[in-house]
């Protein structure tokens, strides 16, 4: 099964991808991070964020994504712009018709390190163990586009279970 995993931002939005094979190991398909030109209005970064996201979709084929929850920010400024890239993001998502499921960042801290208040270094470097990387990851976005990716392969099963049980 492979995984998209999405770090929403006002500057940056991360993405990882990475797959699950039927053993259980965890490989790195892709990475990185789409950036707008701040010298160009709103609308048309948004627009370019949508169809960078596209691109990203149609090559590489994700089953599932996993996009990091909007937290309550003292910034009204940049949770409304972080908003509207998570609206985009989502609009992507449900168009390739891709099931979205939203982690907060402490249950991602929490699924890859196991304590739901490890700093940002400790969670990129369980991104590295975890994915056998030579090194951390970077840019910052990243990697937590990776954990988030990585957080949704080990709550998946606790999900599916779930599911199960529902019917």
């Amino acid at each position: 099964m492979s995984v998209i995993g999405i770090d929403p931002g006002t500057s940056i939005t991360g993405y990882g991808i990475i797959e699950e094979n039927i053993d259980g190991e965890i490989r790195l398909i892709d990475f990185g991070v789409i950036k707008p030109d701040f010298k160009i209005p709103l609308n048309k970064n948004l627009l370019t964020l949508f169809l960078q996201l596209n691109e990203l979709i149609n090559l590489h084929k994700p089953q599932q994504s996993a996009v990091e929850k909007l937290f309550f920010q003292r910034n009204l400024k940049t949770a409304s712009s972080v908003g509207e890239a998570r609206g985009i993001i989502l609009l992507a998502l449900a168009q390739a018709n891709i099931p979205v499921y939203e982690y907060n960042p402490m249950e991602v801290k929490q699924s890859v390190t196991g304590y739901g208040h490890a700093d940002k270094k400790q969670v990129q470097q369980m991104v590295q163990t975890l994915l056998r990387l030579k090194e951390i990851p970077r840019p910052d976005d990243a990697a937590d586009a990776l954990a988030i990716a990585i957080c949704h392969i080990h709550s998946r099963k606790m999900i599916d279970s779930t599911n199960l049980n529902e019917y």
